[in-house]
């Protein structure tokens, strides 16, 4: 059975509970998973899948658990605090690891986990939903366009949507840092509200800002261009605001008060309505360009968000459960190619320009 099981640890949370809803519409096995036997408790009733109950900080009844499946979905953010926990126990297990993050500094962190996977013949995949499967079959698809590409932009943005409590408060982890790019295979600090440009997604245009988005890290490793920034839609407001920000950074740093916004989070909605998830829909656009001056850019439009993490977060767990998987750290374009993200359906991937 452990052959054919998925582990879903935080599978109550917002997102959790999508992906749990697509475990069941695909006949899946699943072993609920997180620290609040209440919340399990009623999942389980409503999805009829078993459940346990344990911290992924202790790593005996972690271990134990991990046993059970062949690959674990953890959505348990920040993943900046419970990454490095559930890769260890993961690589004892020998179980595959997949989660939903989106931090830059996780997919640093979990690269170095390479050769640890590899000996145990297992996958180490963060970042198998919304971030980064569209942005990192883009930038695959760019530089498999212009072979030659020495720089990468990326942007994305939403329509309708919101955030669940999960991002929201892995934002708030990352306040007071500075932003980041990737110049010359190196990751730069960049001043908040620094960078921005305006970007024609197809259908509008929009400001967009800098961001240290995950592609920071995983489009180096799926593509080898060694300059990258990413963008997300914003705002001119929202810009000016960002600026005002850099100067209050020392207090955004400080725990308490980090503390103090992630109780506010915990009194909010989970996350976006039904009908703003279902009817949302994803925005991405990609430029590479080469030391020549050749430019290569490409669209893509996808499912909102969360809609898509629900999809290809469980898409590459059955590909995994089949034996469809590379040992060793992956992201999810460097183990199935540019055109993973065409897998959805509702995806669609538009070549702009050469020139």
């Amino acid at each position: 059975m452990r052959e054919a099981t998925i582990i879903l640890y935080g599978s109550y949370g917002y997102t959790g509970r999508l992906i749990a809803k697509e475990c069941i519409k695909k006949n899946l096995n699943v072993i609920l998973a997180g620290r609040s036997k209440e919340a399990l408790q009623q999942q389980s009733a409503e999805t009829g899948f078993p459940f346990e109950v344990l911290d992924v900080a202790n790593n005996t009844s972690l271990r134990a658990l991990l046993s059970k499946g062949k690959v674990v979905i953890h959505c348990a953010g920040p993943f900046r605090h419970t990454a490095k926990a559930m890769a260890d126990a993961c690589v004892e297990t020998k179980t595959h690891y997949t989660d939903i993050t989106g931090e830059y500094q996780v997919f640093e962190l979990l690269a170095d986990y390479d050769q640890k996977a590899k000996a145990a013949g297992i996958t180490i995949m963060p970042g198998t939903g919304f971030d980064v499967v569209p942005s990192d079959c883009l930038a695959l698809h760019l530089k498999n366009r212009l072979p030659s590409a020495t720089h990468l932009q990326l942007a994305f943005t939403m329509s309708k949507g919101g955030l669940s409590r999960g991002t929201k408060k892995s934002m708030v982890e990352g306040l007071g840092e500075a932003g980041q790019i990737r110049v010359n295979r190196k990751l730069i600090n960049l001043a908040l509200g620094e960078k921005s440009m305006e970007v024609d997604f197809g259908v509008f245009k929009t400001p967009t800002l800098c961001i240290p988005w995950g592609d920071i890290a995983t489009a180096w490793r799926s593509t080898g261009i060694p300059n990258i920034e990413v963008y997300t839609g914003v705002t001119s407001r929202m810009i000016k605001n960002v600026k005002r920000i850099k100067y209050i950074n020392w207090l955004l740093k400080k725990r308490w008060v980090k503390r103090f916004l992630l109780k506010r989070i915990d009194n909010q909605k989970t996350g976006p309505s039904d009908e703003k998830r279902e009817s949302g829909r994803s925005f991405l656009w990609g430029k590479v360009w080469d030391d020549a001056g050749t430019q290569v850019e490409s669209r893509l439009e996808t499912l909102s968000g969360y809609a898509l993490t629900a999809r290809t977060s469980v898409l590459i767990a059955e590909k995994i459960i089949s034996g469809n998987f590379k040992s060793g750290y992956q992201s999810p374009a460097m183990a199935y190619g540019a055109d993973l993200v065409l897998e959805i359906a509702g995806t669609q991937r538009t070549d702009v320009s050469i020139s």
